[in-house]
This record gives C-alpha cells, structure tokens and sequence, in this order.
C-alpha cells in the first residue's frame, strides 16, 4: 500500500469527473484511474441525492442527503477517489434540464462548480451524461453535463466569478470528455471513438479492478446496490469510451499530450527523479529503509517553497507515506463523543513507533485554540511501546454545535445557502476541534493532523471510534412535525425536552406569530440527570382564518439560549451521523372532516403517513403481514399499506386474499405507490388487475383535472376542489399504473407540461362492499409537508363508504 502511495505521490495526472447524483458516477473508471494509474482523481456529484428514495429507513429529504454523502466517502475509500458537491439540492425528477437550473439557480451551482474545478486543478474533465436533452433523459443528469461544459470554459477566466480568486487560482483544464457508459463496454463491442481499457488487478487487495468498482457501487446501500458487492465487471477486459467535447484532441488515451509528471513544476525534475529512485529501492518487507530518501525527499519539496495548491497536496501525502514507513500511529481519545461549548476536555493522546530510526515527540498543537504547540518535554519514542500524554483543554464558547455545513441556513427550494465560502465542495464537517501531533525525524518535522475520537467497541457501530460532536445541554423535539387545526379552534402541543447534561434548569418557551395564541408563555424545567426527558404541554389557539404558521422552541439556560432537536442516522455501512437542527413544528389550520377512525397500517419501505394519520385523529395500529387475517383486520375501517411495500417486504404477497376479503367485507385499503421491475414480489397488487408504468408527473403544480367529479373520493366529507392541489411540493406522483381493469375508476388526471394526460394517479374499485384505492400520488411527502389539500383528500379516501 505504501508503494501504491509512493506511485501516486509521483503522478500528476488529474481527472474530476461530473454528474448529477450519488449513484452516478462511474466507479470502473474512478477505480482504474485512481489505484491503476495513481491519478488524482475525483467525483463531483451535484446533488447529494436529497430528493429520491429510502430503502433502508424512513429518512427522506435533507437527512437522506446526509446518507448518501456518508455512502459516497465509503464508495470513495474504496476505489481511492476523492469527493466533492456543490450546493444543489436533488428536487426529485425532472423532464428538463432548463427547469432543472432554474430550480437549482443555474449562476450559483455553476459558480460552485467552477469553485471545484479551481480547487482540484484536474487535467481533464469527464461528464457523465450528455448536454442534449432527449425523451426520458432526467433533466439533472442533463444540466450536469451542460454545467460541466460551460464551467469548462470559464474556470480559466479570470473575469469570471472573481470572488473566488482570493483563495483560489484560475485553472484551464485541457479537455472536456463526455462518458460513453451504456451499451457496449466490454470485449470489442465498445462505441468507436476514444477508448481506454481500465481493467486489470489491484496489487494490494489482489482483485480485479471491476470487483472492487463493483464493491464501491455497493455502498449505495440507500438505494439498493448492496447487491453489487460480488461483481463489477470481474478481471476480463473492460474499457471506457469517450467522446472530446472540448479542448484539445486526443486519439489514443484521455490524457494524451499532457505532462502528468513532476517536470510540469519549476523545479520538479529532481523532485521526480527522487520518486522514482524511491520507488524503485522499496522494499515492502522493510518499508524504513526509505525513510533516509524520503527524508531528503521531504527537504527538497520544502526548499521549493511552492505555494501550488497540489504541490501543498503532495507535501501532506509525503508526510503520510513517511509516517507509514516509521510505522508511527498516533491516536487521540475522549471519554465522550459529545462535548457541550465551554466544556473541558480531557484529551489522551497516545503516539507509538514500530521502526528503530529516531522519533522525537514534540507536542501537540490545538488549532481550534491557539497556534502553537503544548509538550510538557519532549519524548524520544522507543520502538514498539507506546507513549501517551494526558492534557486538558477547554473547548471555546463559540464553537458551533454539529451540524452539516449545508444545513446550518435555511435553503430555497433549489440550493443549500453556505455563509463560508471556503467550505463550499467539501463533502462533509471539518473536525470540531483539530489537534496536530509534532513530531522531530532526521532534523525535520513531522506533522500528523489528528483530532479527537471516543473509542467504542459496540460491535453495532460502524467503526470502532467516532468523531466529536458539538452538543447542547438539552434538546428540543416536539411530538409531531405537523400539527393539525381547525380554524379558532384550540389543542394541546406537546414538547420534550431531554437532558444531555445533568442538573439541567430554566424556561421553555414555545414562539410562534401573533395570530397564534400561546399559553403559558413559558415553563420552567430541571432536569436532574442526563437522558432524563420531560414532557411540557402548552395550548396553542388557532386564527379564525384557515392558514399555517411555524411553531419553534427555545430553552434557556442561564444566559445562553438553546433550540435544537436532535436526530440520530445509524447504520452499519456508514459513520454515525448526528443532525441537530432548529426545532420547529408546522401549525396547519384548515377544515378537516373524517369518519372511520380506525386505520391499520403496513409500513413500507419508510414513510411518516401513520403519523400524519394520527394528527389526523385516526387510532393508528401498525400491522405485519401477520396481521393480514380475517379475524384481526375486523377491527379496522380501513388498512393503509405504505409506500413501496411490495417491492421491500417478502410477508405480504401470501396475506392478500385476506386482505381482499376485508375489502370484500366492507373495509377500506389504500395501497401506496410501488416501483415496477425486478424487485416487486407480486403482479397482483389489487383484486383487479392493473399495471404499473414509469409514468410521473413531475410538476408539483400540474394542473388537476376531476375525472369523476361525482365520485365520493372527491366529495365527502371533504369537497375537495383544485384549492386542494396548490402547495404541494416536489412532484404530483409517481410510478402510475397505465393499465387497470375496468372495475377500477380513474379519478384525476394531470401531466408535465407538453405531454398528455396521464390517468392512473388515483384509481378506485368497489369490491363487495368496500372499497380498494392505489395511488401514486405522493402522499407520503404531502402530508409531513402539512399540505391542508392532500389531508382533505386522504381523509375522504378513508371515509369511502362510511
């Protein structure tokens, strides 16, 4: 491994290369490029995929970004890119790109990748999708390429986007590529054009660069891959096609006439000679003996007192690849992982040295606190026993608590707002509060970044250690996200707050807008313990005109003032993640009328409809395909299955003639929307046939026409009337059935601008009795949303028959 970084250290060669979402890019190349030929290589995903689908948990939105990144840095830890995004947010699918950048705010994201370009310096650029937008092609996969193309041009000029140039250098990549990626990559069949083999074996983990791309490709777990984790391609001959959509022509290879070595730097020739004398003494059995030559490596990239930003780049790798060759590891740890501002913090650091060459530890330097660095004395570090120091620091009060950069301000509907620019690319935090150990070898220094880690040996967590996370002494969360009124009407808001930090006293106030009438204005609180939570119930009244508002929270603690919920993303395949948000609750008032209280509901693949229910005044039971039995679907009006169901759950399939007898019986069920292919356990989803399409309706404001105006689904006991499709977000639905029997009744209609009508949004059958509903329509953003039309419409749907 060290001789892979030795290798990479010595290339220049630089490639970005550019698409829309997390599951876009093309990690055969990333991997053959980046472990293959030791090219600086990354990926830059516009979006971090906040607007699409949860396999794995109900966490959809900003929170499902936050997945994706976390499972974009583990793809790249696997095939040795590097990562980078803008700020885009993923609205969901569009039909074309010029909607796609005037959502996004086109100037802004293509400022962000251009800022990208600027930072990475790459020799080529890649785009993964065409400019040309055609029939079917998603639109953010469009403006992808367009923004890779125009940014292309201006990262080179200095007129263009001049606020970035205080940091940052104009940069002129040599060629633009498009991606030839569908139809024909392996063997002879690939498009005529320019084309590269990439296959071959990786030398440390000895597997074929396709199975690792295809272990990368896994980690996109979110979205389902996790199933191409035992392939990718294999070790046969795999190759890339491209097309040269700017810049200079090449025929034989993507980096053809340019100089990918360190001759392009003044004074570099020595620099690479050095490399490449290094690489070829190295011995993997005794990776120190280098140490002398990387020791004068080290000196003579010093005295080049380059400011370059890659040049800063490799003097940092050679750092790493010496600090392996000593076989030095440094760790600092922490009891806990969360640290209130203000706090001390009891840090152990612990250094250990497994080669015999002289290692002299300095100190440690805090730079979160000051610049230079605190040692008691220095230590001469003995071979193959540790060394630990014991030090108190006291985190400052100004340190912000942990959040996502791109959260920490309220977004538009297209773009994250980011106050520093710096930070802008980043994939993720910077650590809370980095610390650097320094260290003395040969008559240089050496210094390693660290940052403080809290061991954990829980086999359920990702890693044995996490990061530190900013915290506050208590958190605020109300019971639900949405909370429903009827106009001048008055109900109870209930707020928790839990303790992190014991002895926890203060006030608890709820703010909301005049209009809205709380009471009491404030409630004291102690909390004796941490992990102690209490409930507070404060009565909120409503306006006498139907409206919203939003409702926060603030606790106060002495002078400081706290208002942050707390949300905890744990998976296996991913670092712990901790969102801490500003606590806030949507106060929706509207007319609301329902009748058949009683709902049971089968989760799905993730969806927080059962608690929209619930607001709804619904007595909510969560069922199992167990439950889907005569005797026990009795005790229902209706049964509602959530989204996905039959494309994630194998214990529904054999349960459906019961549940078409309850419907038969008089019940209601209302089937959310399923994804057609490979992954759907049954054809019949319903009691008569239907037939579900890739058919959508992107446009959350498409006009809605009633095709059975008559029908009680859009009568009682709600009128509901086109008022009640105005405010929806992101989209109207998706995956519509296209063919139905005719006992299904088709009850809305609407399409994307210039295509026709699509039918199959909202379908209903009476069977016996009863009544059976599938809807794509997408309910399960709607109503987290508080959009007043969609609850009118799901509360008739409930009320069929009754």
């Amino acid at each position: 491994e060290i001789l892979q970084d030795l290798r990479s250290f010595r290339e220049f060669g630089t490639v970005l290369y550019i698409a829309a979402h997390p599951d876009d890019e093309n990690t055969q190349l990333i991997t053959y490029l980046a472990r293959g030929r030791h090219y600086r290589t990354a990926y830059l995903s516009i979006t971090r995929g906040d607007g699409g689908q949860n396999v794995l948990g109900p966490e959809f939105d900003e929170k499902l970004g936050v997945i994706r990144t976390q499972e974009l840095l583990a793809a790249r830890r696997l095939d040795g890119g590097r990562q980078f995004f803008t700020r885009a947010i993923d609205f969901g699918y569009s039909k074309d790109y010029r909607e796609t950048l005037n959502i996004w705010d086109k100037p802004q994201v293509l400022a962000d990748v251009v800022r990208v370009i600027r930072t990475f310096q790459p020799d080529v650029v890649v785009a993964g999708f065409s400019a040309q937008q055609t029939p079917g092609q998603h639109g953010h996969h469009v403006a992808s390429a367009v923004l890779a193309g125009e940014a292309f041009k201006l990262a080179g000029d200095p007129t263009a986007f001049p606020d970035q140039l205080d940091r940052l250098k104009p940069w002129s990549p040599k060629r633009l590529l498009q991606n030839v990626r569908f139809g024909g990559n392996r063997g002879g069949n690939a498009p005529a054009g320019l084309r590269i083999e990439s296959g071959g074996d990786d030398p440390v983990l000895g597997v074929s660069f396709g199975e690792l791309a295809g272990r990368s490709r896994a980690m996109h777990k979110s979205q389902g891959f996790g199933n191409f984790g035992g392939g990718g391609g294999g070790g046969g001959p795999q190759y890339q096609s491209f097309q040269v959509l700017a810049g200079e022509s090449a025929t034989n290879d993507i980096m053809d006439g340019i100089d990918a070595t360190w001759n392009r730097v003044p004074g570099g020739a020595e620099i690479g000679r050095l490399a490449d004398e290094i690489i070829s003494q190295f011995n993997p059995q005794d990776a120190a003996a280098s140490v002398p030559s990387l020791l004068k490596l080290k000196s003579n990239l010093a005295a080049l007192q380059s400011k370059d930003s890659i040049v800063v780049e490799k003097a940092a790798q050679l750092d790493r690849i010496l600090q392996n060759c000593l076989g030095l590891s440094v760790v600092t740890t922490i009891a806990n992982a969360e640290v209130v501002p203000g706090e001390e913090l009891k840090l152990r650091s612990t250094v250990i040295v497994r080669s015999t060459i002289p290692v002299r530890w300095m100190g440690t330097r805090h730079l979160a606190i000051k610049e230079e660095f605190t040692s008691t004395a220095a230590t001469n570090l003995i071979p193959n026993q540790p060394a630990s120091r014991d030090e108190t620091v006291r985190l400052p009060d100004a340190t912000p608590l942990t959040q996502p950069y791109w959260l920490r301000e309220e977004s538009t509907v297209g773009m994250f707002r980011v106050a520093d620019a710096s930070l802008i690319g980043s994939p993720e935090n910077l650590p809370a509060f980095p610390v650097a150990q320094i260290f003395e070898v040969g008559g240089q220094t050496l210094v390693i970044p660290d940052e403080p880690l809290q061991a954990d040996t829980a086999p359920a967590k990702f890693e044995a250690r996490r990061r530190l996370d900013v915290i506050p002494p208590v958190t605020v969360s109300f019971a639900s996200d949405v909370n429903l009124f009827a106009p001048s009407s008055t109900r109870k808001v209930e707020v928790e707050l839990t303790a992190y930090r014991a002895n926890s006293a203060g006030t608890l106030q709820l703010n909301a807008p005049t209009d809205w009438k709380i009471s009491p204005a404030t409630q004291s609180f102690q909390l004796a313990s941490v992990g102690e939570k209490k409930l507070f119930s404060f009565t909120v009244t409503a306006p006498t005109k139907a409206g919203e508002a939003t409702i926060t929270a603030s606790a106060k603690i002495g002078d400081a003032t706290f208002g942050n919920q707390r949300i905890e993303i744990a998976y296996k395949h991913i670092p712990f993640q901790l969102l801490q948000p500003p606590v806030r609750t949507k106060a929706v008032s509207f007319d609301l009328a329902i009748r058949g209280k009683r709902v049971g509901y089968v989760p799905g693949a993730g969806d927080s409809v059962a608690e929209a229910l619930t607001q709804m005044g619904c007595d909510v039971t969560m069922l199992t395909g167990a439950d889907l039995t005569t005797n026990r679907l009795k005790d229902f009006d209706a049964v509602v299955i959530g989204i996905r169901a039959f494309n994630v759950r194998t214990d529904l399939v054999s349960h459906l003639p019961a549940l078409f007898a309850f419907v038969e019986a008089g019940g209601i069920v209302i089937e959310q929307y399923n994804r057609p292919g490979n992954d759907l356990k049954t054809d019949q989803l319903a009691p008569y046939s239907l037939k579900l399409s890739g058919e959508r309706v992107t446009d959350e404001n498409a006009t809605m026409t009633f095709l059975a105006t008559n029908h009680p689904a859009l009568n009682t006991p709600n009128k509901i009337t086109s008022a009640d499709f105005e405010g929806w977000v992101q989209e109207r639905g998706i995956y519509f059935p296209n063919q139905w029997d005719e006992h299904f009744t088709p009850i809305l209609a609407c399409a994307d601008a210039g295509e026709s009508p699509k039918t199959g949004a909202l379908l209903i059958a009476q069977h016996g009795k009863g009544y059976f509903v599938y809807t794509g329509l997408v309910f399960f953003r709607e109503l987290p949303a508080g959009v007043p039309g969609a609850y009118r419409l799901f509360a008739n749907l409930i009320s069929l028959g009754k």
